[in-house]
C-alpha cells in the first residue's frame, strides 16, 4: 500500500470508530427516493440518447469475445492508470476486477501502468479524497473510482470538468442527471436494480407473497438505495409481505450480526433476511447460526464472489445473485484501447454487465460452468 504514515493512521483510527457504531434503524419509508431521481436508468438514459443502445450492444460483444491485439501505434503509447477501489471487504468483486482488468490489457497488448489504492467501504470520503489527490499527482490518463456517497459526487464532478483524467465510475450504471452534457468517459458494473429484482421474484415465489421479512441495508448511499430502496419497490404490489425491519450496517459485519439479533428479538417470525451486499450477508448468517430456531430463515448473497458460491454449497445461504465478473474489468480495458485507438465515438456511456440467480443445491457442474464463465480471467481464487 502506498500510503504516507499519517493517512495510514487516520484511515485506523477511523475503521476502528466505524465498527464500534452500532447499526442504525430505519424507518419504514425512509431510504433516499430524492437520491434515486438523481439518477437516470439505462433505459431513460437511452430513451433521450438513442444511439446508445446499438453502441452498447456492440461493445458488450466486444467484451464477451477474446481480446485481439491493439494497432501498434497504441500499444507504442504508454498510459498511466489510477485505481480505487473499497476492496477490504470479503466480497472478491473489487480484487477480480483488478486482474481481469490486467490480464485483458496484457491480452490485447497495452503499455500501461497501474497505481492501486484499496480502502474499507464506506470509509471516510475525505481518506479517498486525500488518495485521489496522491493519485492526482502522478498525472495519470485514466481514474478509476466509485461512487456511493454525496460526497464522491462533487469530488468526481471537480475531476470531470477538467477533462483530465479521463474517469470509468466503477459499480454505477446510472448516470447522473446533473452530469447531463459532461459525463465521465464510462459507467461500468452491473445494473442494481436489475439484480435485485432477480433477487426479489425469488423471495416472492418462495413467500408466496405473504409473511415479513428484515432489509439490511448497505450505508447510506447510492448502493443502498439502487439494491435495497428498489427491492422494497419491488414487493409494493404484494401488500400480504410487509417489511418487519431495517437497518443501515455501513457494510459492516459486525454490524449486520449485531441488526439481525436485534431483528429477531422483536420479529422471530421473518420468513427471510433481504442483504445488500456481501459482509451483510455474512453478519446475518453469523447471527442465525448463534441464533436457536433460525432454520427456516433464508439469506441471500448480493454479487456471487467466492465467498458466497462456498457458502451456498454449504447451504449456509440460500441464493445470490451472481455477476458475470470479469466482464466489468475486461470492458475498462476495451475503452481504454478503443480511446487510444481515437475511437472514442464507439464506446458507450454505459457498460452494464449480466447476472445469472445462483440457488442453494445447484448442480455443482452447473456451478462450475458459471465460474468458468464470471471468473475467465481472474481465476477460482485471485
Amino acid at each position: 500500500m502506498r500510503y504516507s504514515l499519517a493517512t495510514f493512521y487516520l484511515m485506523v483510527c477511523i475503521a476502528l470508530f466505524a465498527q464500534a457504531l452500532p447499526p442504525l434503524a430505519v424507518s419504514h419509508g425512509a431510504g433516499g427516493a430524492g437520491q434515486a431521481s438523481a439518477y437516470l436508468t439505462i433505459a431513460q438514459y437511452e430513451r433521450r440518447h438513442p444511439e446508445q443502445k446499438a453502441l452498447r450492444k456492440a461493445f458488450s460483444a466486444m467484451v464477451s469475445e477474446k481480446g485481439i491485439r491493439a494497432p501498434r501505434a497504441a500499444r507504442q503509447k504508454q498510459i498511466r492508470i489510477a485505481v480505487i477501489y473499497p476492496g477490504q471487504q470479503v466480497s472478491d468483486y473489487w480484487r477480480r476486477s483488478i486482474v481481469a482488468f490486467r490480464a485483458r490489457m496484457d491480452e490485447i497488448g497495452l503499455n500501461y501502468h497501474i497505481d492501486e489504492f484499496f480502502t474499507k467501504p464506506a470509509v471516510d470520503y475525505r481518506i479517498q479524497e486525500k488518495l485521489i489527490r496522491k493519485s492526482l499527482d502522478q498525472n495519470p490518463d485514466y481514474l478509476v473510482f466509485t461512487l456511493d456517497i454525496k460526497r464522491h459526487q462533487r469530488i468526481i464532478q471537480r475531476i470531470i470538468t477538467r477533462s483530465s483524467p479521463k474517469v470509468i465510475l466503477q459499480n454505477i450504471t446510472t448516470p447522473l442527471k446533473a452530469w447531463e452534457g459532461k459525463q465521465p468517459f464510462l459507467y461500468v458494473g452491473f445494473d442494481h436494480v436489475k439484480g435485485t429484482r432477480k433477487l426479489a421474484r425469488y423471495y416472492l415465489e418462495k413467500t408466496k407473497g405473504k409473511g415479513s421479512y428484515a432489509l439490511l441495508y448497505f450505508s447510506r448511499g447510492y448502493v443502498s438505495v439502487m439494491r435495497g430502496n428498489s427491492f422494497v419497490e419491488s414487493l409494493r404490489h404484494y401488500p400480504d409481505l410487509k417489511q418487519a425491519a431495517a437497518y443501515y450496517t455501513d457494510g459492516n459485519r459486525e454490524k449486520s450480526r449485531l441488526a439481525v439479533l436485534d431483528i429477531l428479538n422483536t420479529a422471530p417470525d421473518i420468513r427471510f433476511i433481504y442483504a445488500c451486499a456481501t459482509d451483510v450477508a455474512f453478519g446475518a448468517i453469523d447471527a442465525l447460526k448463534q441464533s436457536k430456531g433460525t432454520e427456516q430463515i433464508m439469506v441471500n448473497g448480493w454479487g456471487g464472489g467466492s465467498s458466497e458460491l462456498e457458502a451456498i454449497r454449504a447451504g449456509d445461504m440460500d441464493v445470490t445473485v451472481m455477476r458475470i465478473n470479469d466482464d466489468n474489468g475486461v470492458a475498462m480495458a476495451e475503452a481504454i484501447r478503443l480511446d487510444l485507438e481515437h475511437r472514442s465515438n464507439e464506446v458507450p456511456q454505459i457498460y452494464s454487465g449480466e447476472f445469472a440467480l445462483v440457488e442453494k443445491g445447484i448442480n455443482p457442474a452447473d456451478l462450475a460452468r458459471l465460474k468458468q464463465t464470471a471468473f475467465r480471467y481472474s481465476g477460482q481464487t485471485p
